[in-house]
Order: C-alpha cells, then sequence, then structure tokens
C-alpha cells in the first residue's frame, strides 16, 4: 500500500528568496555555522521530488542527510513520534515550504527512531533491576517460610498461608520464587529480542512507518528477521515503510526503492550498487577459504 505518494522540497530558487529575507541574526542561530539548516543541503544533491512505494529507503553515510529527510516528511505529515530530534530556527520554515501528495494518511501512523527502541531496552532493564530485588526478598521469604511450623496454623484464616508454607516445604528454591513472581515482571529476553520485540508490538497493519535507522540494537540473525518482518507488513498487511538505513540485511527487502543519500546527484539504485554492501561482499570474499 502507498499512503504517501510523493514529497516534494523546496527549489534553490525558492530557498535562496527565503535566506535572503531572514536576519543574519537567525541564520546564525542555525545548528550548523557553513548552511542555515535544513536550507541548501538537497539543491546542491539535485534533490527535489522523492516517489514512494510500499517499502522506500533512504541510504548513506553520516551526515547525507537521509535522517533530515525523513524528520522533514515526519513534521510536515505531523506524524506521531516520541523522541526529540535536532531541531534548528529555521526548519519550521522549511518544512511548511515543502508539499506532498498522500491518500489518506492512516491514523496510527507513527515515527519510530533507534532511541525510541534504545529507551524501551532501558525500561526492561530498569524494570529487571526491580525484579532482581524482589527476587532476592523472595528468596530470604523462603528460608523464613520453610522453617514455619504447620502446627501454628490451625484456623481456616490460615489457609493461604498454610498453602505458601507447604509449596516451600516441598519445592524448590527456584519453582517457590517464580511462582510468587508476577508473570508481566518476567523478562528474559536478550537485548537483540527485545528490540525486535518493539517493532512487533508498534507496528500494526494499515499504517505508514518512519524508520530512522532501525537495526541499531539488533544481531545479525534479528535484522534478516525484521526485514522479512517489513516486507511481510508492507505486502500483506497494507504497510506503508520510509526506512533510513545503511543495513545490507533491510536494503535487500524486496521491491524497495533506494535513494543513494550519498550521490550526487541522488538517483535510485539497486541495493547490490551500494558501495557499503560491496565492502561486505569483498570482506567475506576474501576471507572464503576460512569458512
Amino acid at each position: 500500500m502507498v499512503y504517501l505518494k510523493s514529497f516534494k522540497l523546496p527549489s534553490e530558487k525558492d530557498e535562496d528568496g527565503v535566506i535572503l529575507n531572514t536576519g543574519t541574526h537567525q541564520l546564525n542561530m542555525s545548528c550548523y555555522t557553513d548552511t542555515p539548516y535544513p536550507f541548501k543541503l538537497f539543491p546542491k544533491k539535485q534533490l527535489q521530488s522523492i516517489e514512494f512505494e510500499p517499502v522506500t529507503m533512504f541510504c548513506g553515510s553520516n551526515g547525507s542527510g537521509k535522517s533530515t529527510l525523513l524528520n522533514v516528511i515526519c513534521e510536515k505529515l505531523r506524524l506521531e513520534r516520541t523522541s526529540l530530534f535536532n531541531d534548528a530556527p529555521l526548519f519550521k520554515t522549511y518544512t511548511d515550504m515543502c508539499k506532498y501528495y498522500a491518500v489518506d494518511i492512516p491514523d496510527g501512523s507513527k515515527y519510530i527512531s533507534s532511541d525510541d527502541v534504545f529507551d524501551f531496552m532501558l525500561d526492561i532493564r530498569a524494570i529487571n533491576k526491580g525484579v532482581d530485588r524482589r527476587r532476592e526478598e523472595l528468596f530470604y521469604e523462603y528460608y523464613i517460610t520453610r522453617k514455619t511450623p504447620l502446627e501454628n496454623l490451625t484456623s481456616l484464616d490460615d489457609y493461604e498461608e498454610f498453602k505458601r508454607v507447604m509449596n516451600a516445604k516441598r519445592g524448590t528454591k527456584n519453582s517457590y520464587v517464580t511462582a510468587r513472581l508476577a508473570k508481566k515482571d518476567l523478562y528474559t529476553a536478550s537485548n537483540g529480542e527485545s528490540a525486535f520485540s518493539y517493532f512487533t508490538k508498534e507496528i500494526k497493519e494499515n499504517a505508514l512507518y518512519l524508520l530512522d535507522e532501525p537495526e541499531n540494537s539488533l544481531s545479525p540473525e534479528r535484522r534478516i528477521e525484521l526485514a522479512k518482518f517489513i516486507e511481510d507488513s508492507a505486502r500483506f498487511y497494507n504497510c506503508q515503510f520510509i526506512i533510513c538505513t545503511h543495513c545490507p540485511f533491510l536494503m535487500s527487502v524486496k521491491g524497495a526503492k533506494i535513494y543513494d543519500m550519498d550521490g550526487y546527484p541522488i538517483v535510485t539504485k539497486r541495493w547490490s550498487e551500494f558501495e557499503n554492501v560491496k565492502l561486505y561482499r569483498d570482506f567475506f570474499k576474501s576471507h572464503e577459504n576460512e569458512f
């Protein structure tokens, strides 16, 4: 499904007109000292119009503008987002000049950054620390409970305590503690599994998703799994994805339209034509005899 059909950036002439009418003080407040960010970033790469497919990717090195472009699209479409971004005095002025053609952007469409995933993992770690403290308390409780004489529990009011004591006397320490920990608080997944679960939890059917370097925090195995998840979500569940990445596993998604943000001008390429992908290929080829 393609909800966002196209996106048009300001022309160089339009940018120059705004810059000439902007005060020097405001220009000096820009995030970058050499350019009135995000103006002057894309005209030199001859990028003005972007056409989208069910899966579209912006691939390039750091500083190529791929994340800036994703943020511009997010702010122009006013999509839901959690993480902040490197705003600048002229950012809103720039996004106001952008135009787009879309067909009913669905509710629930959102921007997901690698920071969102990392914050989720930090939350899990914080919960696990709390679980660890509770586990230690239950270990101590187990030893005390095993020493409780059953003859002291004689009334019906003592029934629940009687069951707890019997479980401690009959079971192992681990079975006692596990049974008393809240199931929702038990997080046994690895960091990579937790990161991948964030995407499966947040991404629903029938929506547009902007993903900024989603491969961060994922193992190669999970990156392949995420690529398949994105591919299936676009094919079977009416999702559209716009992704910033330089991960070969994600770039290989079938049917993805990939813009080379390092190019002058920026053009689309097949994933196997990118230099970073060729670097992986050459590296493994040079070590082929070690496999």
